[in-house]
């Protein structure tokens, strides 16, 4: 049997009205906000659906890139391949620009792409 942590009133709505909320695991990690990447909230907001988006605030002061942050994230979840799909969807999905035109890159970029890479 699963136990799956009550979600408290502003974190149901958060999670519910599908609020992004943008992660930089690694920047975090630095700032003493989380104390590692495995135990970075971001997995836990994984498995609980919340909708997250992985970002590497600073690059010239933490030091990272994209790929590594999605490699850590990767190596410290067992994240696979559908996994750094749903990520990247749900940047898009939160981006500042017109629905069509992410819808459009969703259907036609992102998805095809890790498509290719699943093979």
């Amino acid at each position: 049997m699963t136990v799956r942590p009550v979600l408290g009133r502003l974190a149901a709505y958060v999670r519910d009205k599908r609020i992004p909320l943008e992660l930089c695991p690694s920047s975090n990690v630095q700032t003493g906000a989380a104390p590692s990447i495995v135990g970075h909230p971001i997995g836990l907001l994984h498995d609980l659906r919340f909708r997250v988006t992985v970002n590497t605030d600073n690059r010239l002061m933490s030091g990272t890139s994209m790929s590594r942050e999605m490699a850590l994230l990767s190596e410290a979840f067992g994240w696979g391949w559908a996994d750094l799909q749903w990520l990247m969807v749900n940047a898009m999905k939160s981006a500042f620009i017109p629905f069509d035109e992410r819808l459009a890159l969703i259907t036609e970029v992102i998805k095809p792409a890790y498509a290719k890479l699943v093979g």
